[in-house]
């Protein structure tokens, strides 16, 4: 049985600026159950840390920590907060749950950035992540694909569950912004970047949909592991492209 109380933590970031509003302290916690084949963070996979360092931190120890720069988040905490990212989030959920019960004590405001994955339709699921969701300022819900298929060839990992996390998200009152990396010729179909629109239309708290361009930023991390980069010589969408799928999205 987990420590709710500790947590693994792959990174910290003092200054994030685009990691929800804000300026922001992040928070990235280790293990990942997808394989997104153009992943950024790849050390971030193995729970346990593998062979990248993580450290074991109290919740404590770490929110006293991350307060310490309350000062970037603007007069009364309104400009900034808490980020908690990954990796994937939710593998800790009870973590995050108290982490963000510590920050809303003072008045900060918290960012969940997930992408979905580990949703689970039954009760005793549901129970816990409502309770971090009570929590919960912001959910950032990263839509790798809409199409299942290309869903799972893209991460490994269907994507049912993902779009019932996104519409439980909704029916709690919980804002949301959406984002979509946009890969040429993988996730830049029409028809998939419609269906998605048209997915985020039937949800109620969705405050901001954004478009996020391919890079090959962590591409020297797949190296450093051994690891084969699937996606090698694919480019980076041009700007018209990017305002296309923005366009479709409903962003302009």
């Amino acid at each position: 049985m987990k420590d709710c109380n500790k947590g693994l933590v792959h990174a910290h970031e003092t200054f994030g600026a685009v990691d929800g509003p804000g300026v922001r302290y992040v928070v990235f916690l280790q293990g990942c159950t997808m394989r997104c084949k153009y992943c950024h963070n790849p050390e971030t996979w193995a729970e346990n840390g593998g062979d990248w360092k993580a450290e074991l931190w109290d919740v404590k120890e770490l929110f006293d920590k991350v307060y310490r720069y309350k000062n970037y988040w603007g007069k009364n905490l309104d400009k900034g907060g808490i980020t908690v990212s990954g990796g994937e989030p939710l593998l800790q959920l009870e973590f995050v749950t108290e982490f963000f019960k510590l920050a809303k004590a003072k008045g900060v405001h918290t960012t969940l950035d997930t992408s979905g994955q580990p949703f689970k339709n039954d009760a005793a699921y549901i129970e816990k992540l409502d309770e971090l969701l009570k929590y919960t300022d912001l959910v950032m819900l990263d839509m790798k694909a809409f199409d299942n298929e290309l869903h799972k060839e893209l991460t490994g990992c269907e994507n049912e569950n993902i779009l019932q996390f996104a519409k439980h998200v909704s029916d709690t009152g919980t804002a949301m912004w959406i984002r979509r990396v946009l890969v040429p010729n993988v996730t830049d179909s029409e028809e998939d970047l419609t269906r998605t629109a048209e997915f985020i239309k039937t949800l109620d708290t969705v405050e901001k949909v954004e478009v996020l361009p391919y890079h090959t930023l962590g591409l020297f991390k797949w190296a450093k592991l051994n690891l084969p980069y699937p996606l090698e010589g694919v480019r980076s969408p041009s700007k018209e492209e990017v305002e296309k799928a923005e366009k479709i999205l409903g962003i302009r």
